[in-house]
């Protein structure tokens, strides 16, 4: 105000319009600062090379480079299937599925929700239904019980987020998030795997290579 010659509304609409443009963060008791994130650059397709995950590669490594990269709240349990889940796999309603939740955070920052379902004639019993997955996650598993991957659709979409999607995100108002929604499937066009992901948007760029 001093500085600008301005009335306290007038910095604070600034304040806010920086906000809403997702250039600044406001922490409570402290202030309005400068974001310095660095944003994760998401390779659609490199990541899912099943080189990377058949040697004991995590699809998320390519996301992080150096940075550090952790995974909490892991929720796995057993659910009925519902409504699009049953539609994907073509389930009966109610029929068992193996949920699989978490939320990844780099450097500390949540960055992603993921939530996988499979049906539990196939993941019942084996690593993908534990905590701990192990080297090269879901898809090196469902390798190992003849069920590997061969093809991949995303649906991507913005929108803003839940309440509870932004909690859980810790996101600043006024920021929408990107839903991913991937479906693996077997060579013969088998669903093995349904993978929605909520994104915060401020923290990623999709890149997306391929040849003509």
């Amino acid at each position: 105000m001093a500085q600008y010659g301005v009335a306290r509304m007038t910095a604070r609409q600034a304040l806010g319009l920086l906000r809403d443009e997702g250039l600044t963060s406001t922490r409570k008791g402290a202030g309005v600062f400068v974001r310095d994130f660095r944003p994760i650059v998401r390779a659609g397709i490199a990541r899912l090379d099943r080189d990377g995950w058949e040697r004991g590669r995590g699809i998320w490594d390519s996301d992080h480079d150096t940075r550090s990269l952790t995974v909490d709240g892991i929720k796995v349990r057993e659910v009925k299937a519902r409504g699009y889940v049953s539609d994907v796999f073509g389930l009966e309603e109610g029929a068992t599925m193996i949920r699989r939740d978490r939320r990844y955070l780099l450097d500390g920052r949540p960055v992603l929700i993921a939530v996988s379902s499979l049906p539990a004639s196939i993941a019942r019993g084996t690593a993908i239904a534990a905590k701990e997955t192990g080297r090269g996650g879901i898809y090196a598993r469902l390798a190992e019980i003849g069920l590997a991957p061969r093809h991949f659709r995303e649906d991507l979409r913005s929108r803003m987020p839940s309440s509870d999607e932004a909690a859980t995100l810790k996101l600043e108002p006024g920021t929408p998030v990107i839903t991913i929604v991937r479906t693996a499937y077997t060579a013969d066009g088998t669903p093995v795997e349904l993978n929605e992901m909520t994104l915060d948007s401020s923290a990623y760029v999709l890149r997306y290579e391929f040849d003509a």
